[in-house]
């Protein structure tokens, strides 16, 4: 699978680090206890499809991605910055 980062180009998977899904809002510091925390970050869905993921360019210039990826077929329709960046 390649990556295209918007700052460097087209890139081996290797040169990158899964973030998480881009879909999962992060929860609120304010209203967190440890097993909410570990749900965020342990319990993942494994969805078959278009799914949106963060990315972060790690062997490169480190930026964090918003990828939009077919989990089956590896297949990316789009790659950006994350919301907000």
């Amino acid at each position: 699978m390649r990556i295209t980062c918007p700052y460097c180009g087209q890139r081996d998977l290797a040169e990158f680090a899964y973030g998480g899904d881009a879909t999962q809002p992060r929860p609120d510091e304010a209203d967190l206890d440890a097993e909410r925390w570990a749900q965020y970050v342990f319990s993942r869905k494994n969805p078959r499809g278009w799914h949106q993921e963060y990315w972060q360019h790690l062997h490169g210039c480190r930026a964090w991605l918003q990828v939009t990826r077919n989990t089956a077929t590896h297949e990316i329709a789009e790659v950006g910055l994350p919301h907000g960046q």
